[in-house]
Parts: structure tokens; C-alpha cells; sequence
């Protein structure tokens, strides 16, 4: 390494951010605001918002600031934010004729939930980091997750697929692993709280 190169290196030591932004992205239902609820609650004690079986219950980013999160004696900061879940199409019928809401509600909904993944993007420009959240029982392929790990390629924003709900019989994390092998894919239950050591090792390496 030239003297450059070493100048260069300490320099970015010394001007680290001492916090880094994390997003977490996904389709709705992943396990969004689980996920958050669990890291805010392991580290702060607090949880972030309301986990309903209702997809885009979280309608509005919401942060969580200073997680301080402690790993192989290294320590990090994080501002965690749970964003809406992404979605091409939103149709307020679903909320009535699934979920029992009236019409009125329902539109509602859906107008917030458009709002909401418009938001969500936006935020892409503020993160350092996101975890792209993964229902480990459902199909990987589908139009959200390749549109959202291209559009985190394209802006050279570090990522880890968090392939969430390994609790449940059907679950298949290999799926995920096999469908996206270039990017690291790290297998949790949000909701027992398993496997998240991992989860924040990755976190640790990946975003710090």
C-alpha cells in the first residue's frame, strides 16, 4: 500500500460516521416491523410500531434513532428505519373483501399505502445500509424483490437479505439463498427472536 493509499485509509477512519442509517425494505406482510420491533427491543428495550396480519399496516416511515448495537467487541450505532412495504399495485378491494374493512376505510388504506412505497424510495437516498426482508414460505421471485435488489445494485447501497418467518413448517431460507447466491442471506424468525445474533454480525460487517 502506497503512501497514498494509507493516507487515504486513515482518512476515512477518521471521518467514519459515527451512526449508520439502515432501511428496512420488502414486500408487505415480510415481517418489516417485526424485524424493527425485534432489534429495537433486543438493544433498546422499546419496540417501533404495530405488526398486524393486515398487509401496509405501516403506512409511514418510521425511525428509530440511536440502536447501539454490540457484537465480537465491536460497536456500532444505528438508526433504524422501517419503511412501508413496496408494492406494484395496491387495490383497495383487497382490504374489503380479505380483511373485512369497509369501503371507506379501504380507500383510504390504499391511498396512504401508495403514499407509502413513493416514501419509501425516497428514503433510499438517506440509508447507508438496508436489510431486504423475505417471507422464507413464499416464492423469493417475484416483481418487488428483483426490482428492489436491482434498484439497491444500481445505487451501490450494501444490503442483506434477511429471509424472515424460519419458524414456520414451510419455510424454505435455501430458496432465497439459491435465488440471490451473490448477495449474503441470513436466515432469522423476527417474531422468536432466533438466529438474530447472525443478523447483527452481518450487520456489523456489511454496513460498518
Amino acid at each position: 500500500m502506497g503512501i497514498f493509499d494509507r493516507l487515504l485509509s486513515k482518512l476515512k477512519r477518521l471521518f467514519k460516521k459515527k451512526r449508520l442509517r439502515v432501511g428496512i425494505y420488502g414486500p408487505p406482510n415480510a415481517g418489516k416491523t417485526t424485524l424493527a420491533n425485534r432489534i429495537s427491543k433486543d438493544w433498546t428495550g422499546e419496540t417501533v410500531g404495530l405488526a398486524t396480519e393486515i398487509p401496509h399496516e405501516t403506512r409511514k416511515a418510521v425511525e428509530k434513532k440511536e440502536i447501539v448495537i454490540k457484537v465480537g467487541g465491536s460497536q456500532v450505532t444505528f438508526d433504524i428505519v422501517d419503511t412501508p412495504g413496496i408494492a406494484t399495485k395496491i387495490d383497495f378491494h383487497e382490504f374489503v373483501e380479505d380483511y373485512g374493512l369497509d369501503e371507506e376505510e379501504a380507500r383510504r388504506r390504499a391511498k396512504e399505502a401508495t403514499e407509502g412505497v413513493i416514501e419509501a424510495i425516497k428514503w433510499l437516498d438517506n440509508v447507508d445500509g438496508v436489510l431486504v426482508v423475505m417471507d422464507s414460505a413464499r416464492d423469493p421471485f417475484n416483481q418487488v424483490n428483483i426490482t428492489l435488489i436491482g434498484n439497491l445494485e444500481a445505487r451501490k447501497i450494501p444490503f442483506i437479505i434477511v429471509a424472515n418467518k424460519i419458524d414456520l413448517k414451510e419455510s424454505s431460507p435455501a430458496t432465497i439463498k439459491n435465488a440471490f447466491p451473490q448477495h449474503p442471506v441470513i436466515p432469522v424468525s423476527a417474531l422468536t427472536g432466533y438466529n438474530m445474533d447472525s443478523l447483527y454480525h452481518a450487520m456489523v460487517k456489511y454496513f460498518s
